[in-house]
């Protein structure tokens, strides 16, 4: 095997861009699923276009001037894919929230109650999701789940900042109006 400082600079330069790649990827691979899977519903769908994303987003990268913006670059890029998979699919789809991948800080044993319990709140949940337009509930999803400013969520739904308030405001009210409809 040949030491580093004996390749040609050109390759040596290649392999730390290429590690710099991979250590991108690995850092924002699971938040950039999630988010889109959050959009599109579906795990396959969610798989391919976070592939698509990071593709997108390497291509690019050249365009990124801050890094200190790469995580919302990114993000903006998944949410650009995932609208426009929506777009020419004509989904407005809502992902089932019993198929999200559960946090790693779950403890290894739940009392089956606690299982139960967090089932339930989850279909609650995902009912009250799927009475909010596609919009809303990207805004809302974005705003309150992700805790994007305003204006990144703006950028990303691409509209106005008062648009998503609006968004987000309706999506609060309905969502409040079901829970009070639903309390025993």
């Amino acid at each position: 095997m040949m030491r580093e400082a004996a390749r040609p600079p050109l390759e040596r330069s290649l392999n730390k861009s290429q590690q710099r790649r991979d250590q991108f990827v690995q850092e924002h691979m699971r938040r950039i699923f999630l988010q889109i899977y959050r959009m599109v519903g579906n795990i396959d769908d969610a798989q391919d276009l976070t592939q698509e994303a990071f593709i997108k987003a390497l291509q690019r990268e050249d365009q990124l001037k801050d890094l200190d913006k790469a995580a919302h670059w990114l993000s903006r890029i998944a949410s650009n894919t995932a609208i426009d998979f929506l777009r020419r699919h004509g989904k407005i789809p809502f992902c089932d929230l019993d198929d999200v991948p559960e946090p790693r800080s779950s403890p290894p044993y739940e009392n089956p109650e606690e299982i139960l319990l967090r089932s339930e709140q989850r279909a609650y949940l995902d009912h009250g999701l799927r009475l909010l337009s596609g919009r809303e509930r990207a805004a809302l999803l974005l705003r309150d789940v992700e805790g994007l400013p305003a204006e990144e969520v703006a950028r990303q739904l691409n509209c106005s900042k008062a648009t998503v308030r609006s968004h987000i405001a309706n999506a609060r009210i309905k969502f409040r109006r079901y829970i009070e409809r639903r309390k025993p």
